[in-house]
Order: C-alpha cells, then sequence, then structure tokens
C-alpha cells in the first residue's frame, strides 16, 4: 500500500483523514484505488479528461510527477504521496 497525504480541502472527502492508503504500481493507479473506495475523493484528483487537475500539486516521494512521468510515475509499497492544491495571490 502507497500512503497518501491529502490536504485539508479534501479531506472530506475521504471520511476527514489526514492520509489513506491506496494500491497500484503508478500514481495513477493508486489514484483509481482512491476513487473506488472514495468516489468524491477520486473525482477531485484526475480530471475528467484523465489528466491531472492543474490546480493540484502532487509529489512522490519529494518529487513533483509532473518532472517525472506524471500519473504513470512508479511507485512502491514504501512510496508517498503528497497532493498539494496550487496557491495563487498577489
Amino acid at each position: 500500500m502507497t500512503r497518501v497525504n491529502l490536504p485539508t480541502i479534501l479531506r472530506s472527502h475521504a471520511g476527514g483523514r489526514r492520509t489513506v492508503d491506496g494500491s497500484g504500481s503508478t500514481v495513477g493507479e493508486v489514484f483509481a484505488d482512491l476513487a473506488a473506495s472514495h468516489p468524491k475523493l477520486g473525482a477531485q484528483l484526475v480530471s475528467s479528461d484523465g489528466e491531472l487537475p492543474i490546480f493540484m500539486n502532487v509529489f512522490l516521494d519529494d518529487e513533483d510527477i509532473r518532472y517525472i512521468d506524471g500519473l504513470d510515475s512508479a511507485v512502491t509499497a514504501n512510496s508517498e504521496i503528497t497532493i498539494l492544491p496550487a496557491v495563487a495571490g498577489g
């Protein structure tokens, strides 16, 4: 299982939990597994066209997955995924 750290804004979609565990060999598969058990959470993790939403930053073991293989980035049982919403301001 891969541990996924959720930001406060997404915790309500996972029963208020700070972390959830998902299985799969890629980030996308872990997200699909989470979507099966937490459908509202799944809708926030992957857009309707199967892509990572532009306003979500996803880190796999401290590496931004946009600079690895995106949702196809390989995970292991010891991997940790951290989701951070993009913040803008001026």
